[in-house]
């Protein structure tokens, strides 16, 4: 039974993919950012930023979708306790790179109505740690330099234009443990998580 699943499943992807449908496009956008945290004295809010890149698509009704971005990001952390106190600004640049998978509910030569989600990998570009009041524990070697996310969301395309909005789950802490001056350690355990909002502009 596994066996004509997989023979079932294989033979659908080989026809939809056959004449698949081709597009090459640069996209630019908005993201709010975060960096979650594990520890509840720490808060850390959203912080604005933007994207900038391209994308290709194959496929027709099924489709692939590899994109690759420059993504400015970042979040504000902030401890304010009685033992402790401080405040840093996290500016993060990287190279995401997802594979999304999508699916047309709308498929018009003018107008097509998309749903997507799929995998990623983010690379560590450049980062800036600001202290906006005291010194804080996080330094830019406590940034790791490879992380992985999940991205879901839907967009529309409108003759040559694009529109997509997503979400982005971080999988892996890209900051684990942090120490102050003082040896106090915190385990933040903080996670990347993202909404976007993209314009595209297909050029073939």
């Amino acid at each position: 039974m596994k066996k004509i699943l997989i023979l079932f499943v294989v033979l659908f992807f080989s026809a939809e993919f056959a004449e698949a449908q081709f597009c090459f496009g640069l996209k630019l956008g908005y993201n709010a950012s975060t960096l979650s945290t594990s520890l509840d004295s720490i808060k850390a809010s959203f912080n604005s930023g933007f994207h900038v890149g391209a994308y290709v698509r194959f496929g027709k009704r099924f489709y692939v979708q590899p994109e690759a971005y420059y993504t400015f990001s970042g979040a504000t952390f902030k401890l304010d306790s009685i033992v402790d106190s401080w405040e840093q600004d996290v500016r993060i640049g990287t190279l995401d790179v997802p594979v999304l998978l999508g699916y047309k509910i709308v498929n018009s030569k003018t107008f097509k109505l998309r749903i997507t989600a799929g995998p990623g990998v983010s690379f560590l570009v450049n980062s800036h740690i600001k202290n906006v009041t005291l010194t804080g524990p996080v330094e830019e070697s406590d940034l790791n330099s490879v992380n992985w996310f999940v991205q879901a969301g839907a967009g529309v395309d409108v003759l040559f234009l694009t529109l997509d909005i997503r979400y982005q789950w971080g999988l892996n802490s890209m900051i684990s443990d942090v120490t102050n001056a003082a040896g106090t350690n915190y385990p933040v355990n903080s996670k990347p998580n993202m909404f976007l909002v993209s314009l595209g502009f297909k050029i073939l």
